[in-house]
């Protein structure tokens, strides 16, 4: 993320880092030597959650600690109804006070209104607000576009539509090619079956790398059948889950976000997961959580959406998932390649 120097840039860059525009939410960004790095978006906490509310501070400002952040910049997006937003932001301000995490600018956001409430000058910040900034005239947002990033969704609702089926998804005989791919628990020939599945998917990523995937659509069809289907077999799965680096991490993203708007119903789980941890990669979180009710709408007991669930929930930074997906590849590798026969 490009540099941050006034709480207009900061209020156009937090669509960026979450993917939508934030309503009745609350929204934390880590600063390590004055570099943005990890956003945090919870929802506004409701008035029967105040009790506690100083524990839950403490425990979304532990995000931060651990990622080793210096700084913090805060956004409340106070519901219309409420008037408590001075109280929410300085309970977190404690919080990272504890932490000695210093507090670099605090924003209050109500009737599409905003202030800062670090600032005592009554005309910079006015107590009713000044009029929110419009995202597509800031210099962040012309930034973010020429480095190829989207514009943000409108809302939640619109990122998770950007990750909804495709017609193709619902097509019998697409399903058909997918169900015949199907790796079942038993198998005689699982190691080969297993290989030609780990080969479909550097098959698969090689058309995306190359721009060619559309130009076929017959083959296309046919090898993304493959893959979806071969991802029903853990080993497989493993093996596409730790194949990209950070060259090749967002063509694999593509190819992931595409998998997952075409895979029938009961072949979701698996390739939503990979999406999931691109996206949390990539330090898209709301889109990764996005994609893991994907996955656990079509399996509630997959156990990969349950495992990254609790992984993104605990704050992990993306660099240390990426480690740990990294260390395990090579193990996977072996037990697919390497077989005994």
């Amino acid at each position: 993320m490009t540099t941050l120097t006034s709480p207009h840039d900061l209020l156009a860059a937090i669509p960026f880092l979450i993917g939508y525009h934030p309503t009745d939410s609350l929204v934390l960004v880590s600063l390590q030597d004055g570099v943005v790095g990890m956003a945090m978006r919870v929802d506004y906490p409701r008035k029967s959650e105040r009790a506690d509310y100083a524990s839950a501070c403490d425990l979304l400002v532990s995000h931060l600690a651990r990622e080793g952040a210096d700084g913090a910049l805060i956004v409340a997006y106070s519901p219309n109804e409420r008037d408590d937003g001075v109280e929410i932001l300085s309970e977190i301000s404690a919080s990272l006070a504890r932490v000695k995490i210093s507090l670099q600018e605090s924003l209050l956001i109500t009737q599409n209104r905003w202030r800062s409430v670090l600032c005592a000058d009554r005309e910079c910040c006015p107590p009713l607000g000044r009029e929110l900034p419009e995202i597509t005239a800031s210099r962040i947002a012309v930034e973010q576009v020429a480095e190829g990033r989207p514009m943000p969704f409108s809302d939640l609702a619109g990122l998770s539509g950007s990750i909804s089926s495709l017609p193709l998804s619902q097509d019998e005989s697409f399903r058909a090619s997918v169900i015949k791919n199907r790796v079942e628990e038993v198998s005689e020939n699982l190691p080969q079956i297993q290989r030609e599945g780990a080969v479909a998917v550097i098959d698969l990523v090689s058309r995306f790398i190359a721009g060619s995937v559309g130009v076929n659509f017959v083959q296309d069809q046919e090898i993304s059948a493959k893959v979806i289907g071969r991802l029903s077999d853990i080993q497989i799965r493993d093996f596409a889950l730790g194949s990209h680096n950070q060259a090749t991490l967002d063509l694999y993203w593509k190819m992931w976000h595409y998998l997952t708007r075409i895979a029938p119903t009961g072949f979701i789980a698996p390739v939503a997961c990979l999406l999931a941890a691109v996206s949390y990669e990539k330090g898209e979180g709301a889109l990764a959580h996005q994609a893991l009710d994907r996955a656990l709408s079509d399996d509630p007991a997959y156990s990969l959406a349950l495992l990254l669930r609790r992984v993104f929930s605990a704050g992990w930074p993306p660099e240390s998932f990426a480690q740990m997906r990294k260390e395990l590849h090579p193990k996977v590798c072996a037990g697919i390649f390497d077989y005994s026969q």
